[in-house]
């Protein structure tokens, strides 16, 4: 049921736990803990934006749109659309109505990440003729280019106390490496030498979920297009040490998102045939699949705590 005192109480201990060192025993287990994931899919015959609780359950269709980043206060949801003939980023309340149109020009404006106190969204552009993180305001105001580089950067992940934002860039590589700079776009630092893509920043503060194809296996068969048949979820500490995978499908895993108290990690995965939301411990045990549907389902985005289940 929803209990706004308890909401607050456990935000105010996940807090605690986060960023004070309390105790961990002071959390209740994430199963008393309400919250839900975004996602996209195509099993309507075109892309969404859903929503389901996080045991799979109460499915539904919110919006035409990809790519979801839910808001810090669990009101809002930021997405790309193309519903005005270009890639744009709207902002959508959870019950479906509200949207506001964030972006407008003639670029492609994608992947939006909200910081987490609310106040700015990250988000990939080439609007300068390359793709570079940007940020702007939550409001779409105040919109800056703060990698402002050459390469090819994407897919930005804020650090859960907003000073650091997390990306994926070419720049220094034929492939995409995972780096890190401060949230003005200074301090960039590549966090190891291998491949990693599509970062996403744990709660707590200490490691960064990726997608890497460095233990690729590749499809030899047809001659005409070898290619790599797995992309594989690793986490690593945030100053570069100790990368550790977590799947070992052989197939493809990726775009992992953190559950709000750090416990579960929510990923896309094609190993039963088709793409389809999973989560599992932060350890990489406990692997299963939420959504079972012939439509492609990817790119989940767990949302905050939005209630406390009380006895």
């Amino acid at each position: 049921m929803w209990n706004i005192t308890h909401v607050a109480k456990y935000a105010a201990l996940l807090v605690c736990l986060l960023f004070m060192g309390c105790a961990e025993e002071v959390l209740e287990p994430l199963d008393s803990l309400v919250t839900k994931i975004a996602f996209e899919s195509d099993r309507d015959g075109s892309s969404g934006i859903y929503i389901m609780n996080a045991d799979g359950t109460d499915l539904t269709r919110l919006v035409y749109g990809n790519y979801p980043s839910w808001s810090p206060d669990g009101k809002n949801i930021a997405f790309v659309s193309s519903r005005d003939d270009n890639a744009e980023i709207y902002v959508i309340n959870t019950d479906g109505i509200g949207m506001t149109r964030l972006t407008n020009n003639e670029a492609e404006d994608s992947w939006p990440c909200w910081s987490p106190h609310g106040a700015k969204i990250a988000f990939t552009s080439d609007r300068d003729g390359n793709r570079n993180i940007y940020t702007m305001n939550a409001d779409g105001t105040g919109q800056v280019n703060i990698t402002n580089h050459s390469a090819s950067d994407g897919r930005p992940s804020w650090s859960p106390d907003g000073s650091m934002i997390a990306f994926y860039s070419d720049r220094e590589s034929i492939y995409d490496v995972i780096y890190t700079m401060n949230a003005n776009g200074t301090g960039v630092t590549r966090l190891e030498s291998e491949d990693g893509f599509f970062p996403s920043w744990s709660p707590d503060g200490k490691k960064i979920a990726f997608a890497s194809r460095r233990d690729e296996t590749r499809d030899e068969t047809d001659e005409d297009y070898p290619h790599i048949v797995n992309v594989e979820i690793y986490v690593i500490n945030t100053d570069g040490t100790n990368p550790k995978r977590l799947t070992s499908s052989g197939v493809w895993n990726n775009s992992p998102s953190w559950s709000p108290d750090g416990a579960k990690i929510a990923f896309f995965s094609d190993r039963d045939g088709n793409a389809e939301i999973y989560i599992m411990n932060a350890d990489g045990t406990e692997q299963k699949s939420l959504t079972n549907d012939l439509g492609r389902d990817a790119f989940p985005s767990w949302s905050p705590i939005l209630s406390v289940e009380t006895p």
